[in-house]
């Protein structure tokens, strides 16, 4: 896969606390979005960690889609919500934890298979390769879109037990 590069730019008018700012990505996906510092939530726009907890939110759902799609199963929908904690230390601020809590449907897939997915995602997404702050998940398979089978995942395992049991009533044993 070849390496690419994205932009963005940010126009800032002001001091850290007063000041003001607009957005703009050559995709016109954002185009002069208010952009304000990010303690301060009273004022109109966007900022960092809202940003930050965006791109996390969104890498990590295209990552464990694809560490589904490796394992076999095709996800129908995952819902991700990144929650950014940003400390003030003596540096200045800091973004200290990401929180990202999974949702997900996914048919025929085992709760263990779906962690181990979510695992994966959460060490290969790019964002969280990324950043330096401690990374909490919360991951939840919605049953709707599970399996629902109790022999073993593996299907030559699964045959051999389904061939003993016929095997076995056969020749006069019980279940």
């Amino acid at each position: 896969m070849k390496t690419y590069t994205r932009k963005a730019s940010v126009s800032w008018l002001g001091t850290h606390q007063h000041g003001k700012g607009a957005i703009t990505t050559p995709s016109a996906t954002l185009t002069k979005i208010p952009y304000v510092s990010g303690g301060h939530v009273k004022r109109r726009g966007t900022n960092s960690p809202e940003l930050m907890a965006a791109a996390h939110a969104g890498s990590f759902s295209t990552t464990l889609a694809n560490e589904l799609g490796i394992a076999g199963f095709n996800p129908d929908k995952i819902d991700t919500t990144a929650t950014v904690t940003m400390e003030a230390i003596a540096a200045g601020w800091r973004m200290t934890q990401i929180h990202l809590d999974v949702v997900a449907t996914v048919p025929r897939v085992l709760q263990c298979d779906f962690i181990d997915a979510a695992l994966r995602a959460k060490a290969n997404c790019p964002i969280s390769q990324l950043v330096s702050a401690n990374i909490s998940m919360r991951a939840k398979l919605n049953r709707r879109g599970a399996a629902s089978r109790l022999l073993p995942h593996h299907p030559v395992v699964a045959e051999s037990i389904m061939a003993q049991k016929t095997n076995g009533r056969r020749n006069g044993a019980k279940n």
